[in-house]
């Protein structure tokens, strides 16, 4: 008989192994922890623990060489694009608006890699604040560079209603207009290629899309992570289990 502990060192439960999610991460320079001070690969703890909740492997994935995404995604049942800093505006071919934060160049280049190696290899995507916004500028979207009334205050999560869309992958996954922990400035603009509005917010912002001619990609615009409501990973992470969950991936 599994022991519970034996379970968790072999990724296995009662209902077998537990499919490997991997999750992008931050790039930050002079993180401090104890007595250190060193670049670091962060990641909140939340992505990983929701990750966990909903019955997934989590597995972090730092910029690395975009060479590299492919290899990588074909070692993972489902991919996670992370919540950060502005995608630079010339990714969209837009000039920063003054309000937009600094670029992070290494982090765009490495997770654009993921989201189209994903999306070639017919992986479960889910892209999280600027994940989904990173997911429609892969396709050829554009993004609104700063919008009021979608953060309460500088460091604090807030929350607000979103609909969703009905007949949406969005809204089989969530039926009701729900409550959600928020903190963005910027929000999708065009839509990319093949994707579709799957929930909005009152004042009419794009709050999720959905690409449905692909098996499963998902972009929220919130931060699932920071909330207790996980059927948006758990319906991941159920994609990632089903035998044959890659499909041939959308035209590119």
């Amino acid at each position: 008989m599994t022991t519970t502990a034996e379970a968790t060192a072999t990724g296995t439960d009662a209902a077998g192994p537990r499919p490997l999610i991997g999750v992008s991460t931050y790039l930050e320079s002079g993180a401090r922890w104890g007595v250190w001070e060193l670049d670091a690969a962060l990641l909140p703890a939340g992505y990983p623990r929701l990750v966990q909740r909903a019955g997934g492997l989590a597995a972090m994935l730092p910029p690395d060489a975009p060479g590299h995404a492919a290899a990588t995604v074909a070692r993972l049942d489902a991919l996670v694009i992370a919540g950060g800093p502005d995608v630079e505006p010339g990714r969209y071919g837009a000039e920063p608006d003054p309000r937009t934060g600094p670029p992070a160049r290494e982090r765009d280049a490495w997770e654009l890699a993921l989201i189209e190696a994903a999306l070639a290899a017919g992986l479960p995507l889910l892209g999280i604040c600027r994940g989904m916004q990173l997911l429609n500028v892969a396709l050829g979207g554009t993004l609104t560079q700063h919008l009021d009334g979608h953060v309460e205050a500088v460091g604090v999560v807030g929350r607000h209603p979103v609909e969703p869309v009905p007949g949406t992958l969005y809204a089989r996954v969530v039926a009701e207009e729900t409550s959600v922990p928020t903190y963005h400035h910027q929000a999708v603009d065009r839509l990319g290629a093949g994707l579709i509005a799957a929930a909005h917010a009152a004042d009419g912002t794009v709050e999720a899309v959905e690409l449905p001619s692909a098996a499963w990609v998902l972009g929220v615009q919130w931060h699932p992570e920071m909330g207790e409501d996980v059927r948006v990973m758990r319906a991941l992470v159920t994609a990632a289990s089903r035998p044959g969950a890659r499909t041939t991936g959308p035209a590119q």
